[in-house]
């Protein structure tokens, strides 16, 4: 069975070694490389559904669209092609972006020929979810970490215990709408300090946007009482 496949990627090296790896796969047809997810998305609208490829590998860095938004738009117009993550990206945030965009799978950019292969398979034949081994780990732990909060959270309307004791104190003043120079006047501390915790309120929260924190500390009512 021959497989229909494509690549969004802004790097010449990158765009030639893939085309080198599937090359050496007799199964897998390229139906076109794409530069960035505009281009990608624009080669998907000008071809046919039957030369539609059957998995796009999509890099996330790129110049006018990256691959999150190209993934995210991409399932949305087009819910039958399925969409691999092929970078060299395994921070946590992105590949907790990457799925909830809609990729199926989520792979190291150094993978060889035959991890393509198997990816492309699994995913077509199985409805599974190919990862390489590092990313697959940082998965298991995004969704530990995700399950742990969403119990501490319906326990008893407290506070998750992986929050310290001064992101506490920041995120009470965050709800209250205070911003960063107010918050490090009050307790002393610089902007860029204040941030920091931020950040890491973001991370352990599981979320993206100040809206966000204050929407779950009003539903959980964690200072209302």
């Amino acid at each position: 069975m021959n497989y229909i496949v494509a690549l969004a990627e802004d790097n010449s090296v990158n765009r030639s070694t893939f085309l080198q790896k599937i090359g050496m796969l007799g199964d897998i047809e390229v139906a076109f490389i794409a530069k960035d997810g505009e281009e990608c998305l624009g080669h998907l609208k000008g071809l046919p559904i039957a030369k539609h490829p059957q998995v796009i590998f999509m890099d996330l860095e790129m110049p006018r669209m990256a691959g999150i938004e190209a993934i995210l738009l991409g399932k949305t117009l087009y819910p039958h092609i399925q969409f691999i993550v092929l970078t060299v990206f395994d921070d946590d945030e992105k590949i907790f972006e990457a799925i909830k965009a809609g990729a199926t799978g989520y792979l190291l950019k150094h993978e060889p020929s035959e991890v393509l292969m198997e990816a492309v398979t699994n995913v077509l034949d199985y409805g599974g979810a190919p990862m390489s081994p590092a990313i697959a780990r940082k998965a298991l732990q995004l969704m530990s970490t995700a399950t742990l909060a969403h119990h501490e959270y319906s326990a008893d309307n407290s506070l998750p215990g992986m929050i310290t004791s001064r992101e506490e104190e920041i995120l009470k003043y965050m709800v209250s709408g205070w911003d960063s120079k107010k918050i490090g006047s009050v307790l002393n501390i610089s902007v860029l300090t204040v941030r920091k915790h931020t950040a890491n309120i973001y991370q352990k929260l599981q979320v993206q946007s100040k809206a966000e924190v204050m929407n779950l500390a009003h539903q959980n009512k964690w200072f209302n009482k």
